[in-house]
């Protein structure tokens, strides 16, 4: 018989929580000291189809709805932000594009190896003068004509890159036309054995250290065209296309964090005792974590509505920007309240809230800051009558 989407949300939730509480809840505390990378946990997060969540059945992956794909990443992020970056990048921003704008070669090519995880994914549109202004990508990719075909060759540096320490596939965006607007760059997918195709050190970060971010260097890396994403000139609708996707797993993200940080809270509350009985019982505790709760709750709603419209194949930007802006600010402020309730604790590495906090913040930076999150909105309420985003 088959579940409702309900129930199997929720026997999905279990699943994951008892893998994240038992593989990397352990570890948690060590691999963000050690700024380490867990592939012992990713050998066993290829096994649950963690890298193919969205993906089709016949390239390896699990098929599952967007909500599903939150709940997977709400919930390793919980226990662990870092890993839950890896996995939210990875099938977000660099195999949702794969599979959404692919030709057939490419995608039997290339997304089996992704869906599996022996190929790990990045995205890779920040530069120097690159960011929030999309339009600003320096890199640059000049076609050659070898015999027998056309290839590239590109060059250029791209920084904070999420996965970057061990992506095995890079989406490059490049401007294939010299003195051309730069909305006219390109995606190309490179594979990291290209030579030329080299990675930078490893960003020493205040939070997700466990996540490998880096620079990658491009020089004369030499690209078939084979290996063009969509057609020259596509990369701004490519990446906004992926960013409305990616900001729905950033979102799951910040969400994580901040059920992961009430729970500790509450722990906390009721264990530590000041002036004879629990600080639970004081009215002023009550109330941090009364606000810290709805915060999460009205975060999840927002979250899971702008998923439902993606699934339904209706327009879900302005959701999707709605959910990352209200998410990470619960994140940021929810783990400053369970960081709070901690008094001193908290502000110790004994104690994981003080990890969230570091956490938190950088998803308000990502995958377009919260200012970029205000013009995305503000742009889909202006355009339509009566202020109302597209969905509604």
């Amino acid at each position: 018989m088959e579940l409702n989407p309900c129930l199997k949300h929720k026997l999905l939730r279990k699943t994951v929580r008892e893998f994240a509480e038992g593989v990397l809840g352990p570890i948690a505390a060590e691999i963000d000291h050690e700024a380490r990378f867990p592939w012992e946990a990713v050998e066993k997060m290829r096994a649950l189809q963690y890298f193919g969540l969205q993906a089709p059945l016949d390239l390896g992956g699990a098929g599952l709805d967007t909500i599903s794909y939150a709940v997977v990443v709400e919930e390793l992020s919980r226990v662990s932000a870092g890993v839950g970056l890896c996995v939210s990048v990875h099938n977000s921003v660099a195999l949702y594009p794969l599979l959404r704008f692919g030709n057939s070669e490419q995608i039997k090519r290339l997304a089996p190896d992704l869906c599996s995880g022996k190929r790990i994914g990045a995205f890779c549109l920040t530069e120097a003068n690159a960011g929030s202004d999309a339009s600003g990508v320096e890199t640059m990719a000049v076609a050659l004509r070898p015999v027998g075909g056309q290839d590239y060759l590109i060059n250029g540096t791209k920084i904070f890159v999420t996965n970057g320490g061990v992506c095995g596939l890079a989406l490059i965006f490049a401007v294939t036309e010299p003195g051309a607007n730069q909305r006219a760059a390109s995606v190309f997918l490179v594979e990291s054995e290209r030579p030329g195709f080299q990675v930078g050190e490893i960003e020493e970060l205040a939070g997700m250290r466990c996540n490998p971010v880096s620079s990658l260097f491009l020089e004369d890396c030499r690209v078939p065209a084979a290996n063009l994403l969509g057609r020259p000139g596509d990369g701004l609708k490519i990446g906004l296309t992926a960013l409305d996707t990616g900001r729905l797993g950033i979102a799951a993200q910040a969400l994580g964090l901040a059920q992961g940080a009430l729970e500790a809270a509450l722990r906390y509350a009721k264990e530590r005792q000041q002036f004879g009985r629990a600080i639970a019982g004081f009215q002023t505790i009550q109330n941090y974590l009364a606000d810290m709760a709805t915060e999460v709750e009205a975060g999840r709603l927002l979250l899971y509505r702008a998923c439902s419209l993606k699934d339904a194949g209706r327009p879900f930007t302005v959701e999707a920007a709605m959910a990352k802006l209200f998410c990470s600010r619960v994140a940021r402020e929810v783990t400053n309240l369970a960081v709070q309730i901690h008094g001193g604790c908290g502000y110790s590495k004994e104690y994981e809230v003080e990890r969230l906090y570091r956490d938190a913040k950088v998803t308000e930076i990502y995958e377009g800051t919260s200012e970029i999150q205000r013009l995305v909105i503000a742009r889909g309420l202006l355009s339509q009558p009566g202020g109302r985003p597209v969905s509604s």
